[in-house]
Formats: C-alpha cells, sequence, structure tokens
C-alpha cells in the first residue's frame, strides 16, 4: 500500500510503550516488567481505542525486540468464541518452546470477554499448565464476563477513556506531519465526537483531510454524521419549554435530513443532559426515559417511533414538572 492511502489509525499507532499517551500510570508498570525481565498473565480492560491492543503489542516489541514476531501471537476470541479454539490453536501455541533464546512467549487474546465459559475454564487450565513457557495477556471491554478464575491469575489494568489533553495533542501532530490545518473549534469536534476512543478521533480527522486540508469544526461533524452539540441543546429547550411540534421538527431533521443514527443521537442527550443545569428529580426523570427508550430500540423496536416517543415524554415530564 502506498503511503498516501495508509489508514493513519495504523500508521500513526506507536511502536513503543513510552509513546502511548493518556495511560501514564499502566504504560510505568508495564515498563517496570520490562526492566525486571517477568512478566504476570495481564488483563487489561477498558472501552475502546484506549490503548489496549497497542500496549500488548509494544509490551512484545520492548520483550522481544526485533524477533518479536517469533514469540507473540495475537487471536481475536470474537472470530472464534467456542472451546475449539482454546484446545487447537491457543493450547498449540502455548507448548511450544520459545524461540531465540526468550524464556517464555507472549499470546495476545484480544476481545476475551466474547469466550463462552467453557473456552473460559478451559483456558484458565492452559494458563496454568504451560505458566513458565506462555504468558498471556487477555484484553476486553467488560471485565466482568470474565470468569473469576482467569481474573484471579491475572494483574488487571483498568485503561481509561483519554481525556481532552492527549487526543487534541494526538491530532496536532499528525497534522502538522501530514500538512493540514486543524482550526480550534474542530479539535473541540473531534474530542467531542471520540468520547475518549483515540481511534474514532485519528478517523474522524483522517476523514475530514481527505475533502479539505483545511479542517473545521462543521466538516467533523458532518464526515461523522454527528449533531453539534447546539443542536442538542435546541432539542432539549424545544422538549422541556413543552413545545412539542418544534421539537418534533429539530428532531426529524437530526434523524433523516443529517442521517444521525437514533443510538448516537441518544448518547448524545444524554452526555448534554448530564452536564445541563436543570432540577436533579427532572433529570433523573429524563435520563430514565433514555435508558428506557435505548433499551426498547437495542430489542427490536422501531427506532422512529421511539424517538417520538421519548420526546413525548420529555414534554411531559417538563410540562409536569413546571404545573
Amino acid at each position: 500500500m502506498e503511503e498516501n492511502n495508509t489508514i493513519w489509525i495504523e500508521k500513526y499507532r506507536p511502536l513503543r510503550l513510552r509513546n502511548i499517551v493518556g495511560q501514564d500510570e499502566i504504560i510505568e508498570r508495564l515498563e517496570s516488567y520490562v526492566k525486571n525481565g517477568n512478566l504476570p498473565h495481564l488483563l487489561f480492560t477498558g472501552s475502546a481505542g484506549v490503548g489496549k491492543t497497542t500496549a500488548a503489542v509494544s509490551l512484545a516489541r520492548e520483550f522481544f525486540g526485533e524477533s518479536w514476531h517469533m514469540n507473540f501471537r495475537e487471536l481475536n476470541a470474537s472470530d472464534e468464541r467456542g472451546i475449539d479454539v482454546v484446545r487447537n490453536q491457543i493450547k498449540q501455541f502455548a507448548r511450544t518452546s520459545p524461540l531465540g533464546g526468550a524464556t517464555f512467549k507472549i499470546l495476545f487474546l484480544d476481545e476475551a470477554d466474547a469466550l463462552t465459559n467453557d473456552a473460559q475454564s478451559a483456558l484458565r487450565r492452559t494458563m496454568e499448565s504451560y505458566a513458565q513457557t506462555c504468558r498471556f495477556i487477555l484484553s476486553c471491554n467488560y471485565s466482568s464476563k470474565i470468569i473469576d478464575p482467569i481474573q484471579s491469575r491475572c494483574a488487571i489494568y483498568r485503561f481509561k477513556p483519554l481525556g481532552k489533553a492527549p487526543i487534541a495533542e494526538e491530532i496536532q501532530e499528525i497534522a502538522q506531519n501530514e500538512g493540514i490545518t486543524v482550526s480550534a473549534d474542530a479539535i473541540d469536534a473531534i474530542v467531542y465526537v471520540a468520547q475518549g476512543d483515540m481511534r474514532k478521533a485519528i478517523n474522524a480527522l483522517q476523514g475530514a483531510a481527505i475533502i479539505s486540508p483545511c479542517i473545521t469544526g462543521q466538516m467533523v461533524y458532518a464526515i461523522t454524521a454527528t449533531a453539534r452539540p447546539d443542536e442538542i441543546d435546541q432539542l432539549l429547550d424545544l422538549s422541556l419549554a413543552g413545545d412539542f411540534e418544534a421539537a418534533e421538527s429539530s428532531l426529524s431533521q437530526l434523524l433523516h435530513e443529517r442521517g444521525i443514527a437514533p443510538n448516537e443521537l441518544l448518547n448524545q442527550c444524554y452526555r448534554t443532559l448530564l452536564r445541563r443545569p436543570i432540577d436533579q428529580m427532572l433529570k433523573v426523570t429524563l435520563i430514565d426515559h433514555i435508558g428506557e427508550i435505548d433499551f426498547r430500540i437495542s430489542e427490536g423496536a422501531d427506532s422512529d417511533i421511539q424517538m417520538e416517543a421519548l420526546i413525548a415524554k420529555f414534554v411531559m415530564a417538563a410540562t409536569k414538572k413546571h404545573a
């Protein structure tokens, strides 16, 4: 692939632990493992795009140097969730001796929370049997889906969502390298859209850069199909003022003319309500309605009807509050 066609999230993926941003405490502990030359089983947990996979690959590079590929294997548990993947691929890799003078190998199992309970039980036994020759790094979004016997065998590291500063710093560095201009409101828009996910931030930047080398906030919201914060504020203002027709018109424009996904709109309404200075009990009621509608849509209910119902519930809650 030519350099100008490279996906930026891979092009700018950190190769060393020290280059991973926003997770300073975790990186410091991982570097201490490299310094001591030993490694326990690890469990990385956290939301998407916060550096879990990058940390695992960088850790292997730190331990094994240029020959890291020989003693490192990455598997995605969501591809094969059953016990066969443990009995065949994982066990086969774990039981073979390390190469190139290394004292152990590293098997990185991404999305480990997708494994069935039977597969996790088999994995636990494999981790016990081959602990001398293989270290396991498990990555998941929800640690509660990992069985307790595996959690108790791992050092658990919880990766936090990235804040504004590390995302803005990375975006500005990429923009400088790629010769593009990113305005201050575009940085704010990328941070808002990313929600702590560096992959999403870099993808938003590249998508906008394909359109123009001078990136504005408006372009970021358009390319990511995200409503602007002021549009969400307007929707809530109309709903809480009891103006159902105007709120419904605003909702229709966001859903049908702008093409914003209902789940994304729900998420944005929730985030806006959290920071909105309104009566606490009203806020609790509105967030409860958002949770109910989100569940119904996830269960297959008609999204248009449910989103209209949400606005109706907002109007009724606000009217009752002021009655």
